[in-house]
């Protein structure tokens, strides 16, 4: 099938790196995508912090930090006075502070 400049559209390539020639023009597949989900440094989540200990914690987060689907297990029943701040990727910066390893670190 001829294009109204007469042309024929001409493939060079198979696959994401498909390129079309059309009417002395040349398309990249691959480079247009590239441009589009390549992230920029403005883009990517910061590294999450880790504390000192858990007063150090406490001073931002009064619950502590938790995994995603933690349950708190305290020995004597009870529950904490307050909510920790849910976050996987904080949590794991800090899991050494977790003592009774229930996937909450430094709950109060």
């Amino acid at each position: 099938m001829r294009s109204k400049r007469g042309h024929e559209p001409v493939k060079l390539d198979s696959g994401l790196t498909q390129v079309i020639l059309i009417g002395m023009k040349i398309v990249s597949l691959a480079a247009a995508l590239a441009l589009v989900l390549v992230p920029t440094t403005a883009d990517a989540a910061p590294a999450a912090h880790h504390f000192r200990n858990c007063t150090d914690m406490h001073k931002t987060y009064k619950g502590g930090v938790a995994r995603r689907g933690a349950h708190d297990h305290r020995t004597g029943g009870g529950h904490a006075r307050y909510a920790p701040h849910v976050s996987t990727a904080l949590y794991n910066a800090n899991s050494s502070m977790d003592r009774d390893h229930d996937g909450i670190a430094c709950e109060q």
